[in-house]
């Protein structure tokens, strides 16, 4: 036999309503104006839960913006990832743009209410010559030719990459972390390349933008001085010292988009001797070769640096004698040695 008891529409609603007047009478409030007044409560914690809710969301996370900082250059997403979750803002000095390099900003990432705040200073710099590297023999390098045109050095607390092809030379953007921070250098590298291509856009230069470096060689490793093959380099010889100091030298592991050893020693901090080559020609300003004797094919464009032309490209070698003068009684035949041993350790035509 069917059920022939049909519920009409309102028996369900008048049934819910009933509920719902048993369940406040149970609670006290039995009159019109206080059942009034605890439906104001529910949606003010109901309105005060979604404004907590999205006071959290725009103070631990980024989700609210903005999608860059340092007028553009910076990319949010990347610096998050170098730094961590939290609210991105920034702090310029100077002018304010980037792209002219006659400015620095300091990308700010901050979590909570109280701070937390960690961040990375973003410089635009121009290079006059190597020796704004040559202190880089720690560097993990990235060369442009296994990375899609992307070029410059990382360590765990900076990095710097080269803009792109068809931009002027001499042009690196340099990232650097604060307060102690290390995100690692595959971070900063990435971060470095893309604030690159950011400033070769604003600038209305370059070929196209450079993916994140995938490649980074190792980083270069302190050891003995081996003076029958400086800096790994056999050719290259320095004479012995005896009761002199234990010298210790440090050299990248690749030489795109440079090759630099250091030379140093417990004894003396402040003393160095450093080779350094620059193999890609965005590295550094172009400058015109002197009319002073040559070494080979090499001619001099600064005191302490030549130019050759190896497999059709400017290369440039440095050698920076900061002290140490007996290791290097003789700087012409060390310069002979150096472009004679370190044009051949990078593929270049006889130099001398």
């Amino acid at each position: 036999m069917e059920d022939t008891h049909e519920v009409k529409p309102d028996e369900s609603a008048t049934s819910l309503t009933g509920r719902v007047d048993a369940a406040l009478d149970r609670k006290g409030y039995t009159t019109w104006g206080l059942r009034v007044r605890a439906a104001v409560a529910v949606v003010a914690v109901t309105v005060v839960a979604a404004g907590a809710g999205t006071f959290l969301v725009d103070n631990l996370t980024n989700a609210f913006g903005p999608d860059s900082v340092c007028g553009g250059a910076v990319s949010a997403d990347l610096l998050n990832d170098a730094l961590g979750p939290g609210k991105v803002s920034d702090q310029a000095f100077g002018d304010g743009h980037l792209r002219n390099g006659s400015a620095l900003c300091m990308a700010k990432v901050s979590s909570g209410v109280f701070g937390d705040e960690r961040s990375v200073t973003v410089e635009l710099r121009k290079n006059p010559d190597l020796s704004v590297v040559a202190q880089d023999s720690e560097a993990r390098l990235f060369g442009a030719s296994a990375n899609g045109g992307a070029s410059g050095a990382a360590f765990d607390h900076r990095a710097w990459a080269l803009l792109p092809q068809g931009c002027d030379s001499g042009q690196r953007v340099t990232v650097r972390a604060d307060r102690g921070e290390r995100p690692g250098a595959g971070k900063l590298a990435a971060l470095a390349v893309s604030t690159a291509d950011r400033i070769a856009a604003q600038q209305g230069c370059g070929t196209s933008p450079m993916p994140a470096p995938h490649q980074l060689s190792p980083a270069g490793q302190d050891h003995d001085l081996d003076r029958n093959a400086v800096c790994g380099l056999p050719g290259i010889t320095v004479p012995e010292t005896p009761g002199g100091p234990v010298f210790r030298e440090t050299v990248t592991t690749a030489t795109d988009p440079m090759w630099t050893c250091l030379i140093r020693s417990d004894a003396n901090p402040r003393s160095s001797i450093s080779f350094t080559i620059g193999t890609e020609p965005r590295l550094l300003l172009p400058a015109p070769p002197k009319d002073e004797p040559s070494v080979g094919r090499a001619r001099w464009i600064k005191p302490d640096e030549m130019v050759a032309t190896c497999q059709g490209r400017p290369t440039y070698f440095r050698m920076d004698l900061n002290g140490f003068w007996d290791l290097v009684p003789d700087s012409k035949t060390t310069w002979t040695q150096f472009l004679t041993a370190g044009g051949k350790a990078i593929g270049c035509e006889p130099i001398v």
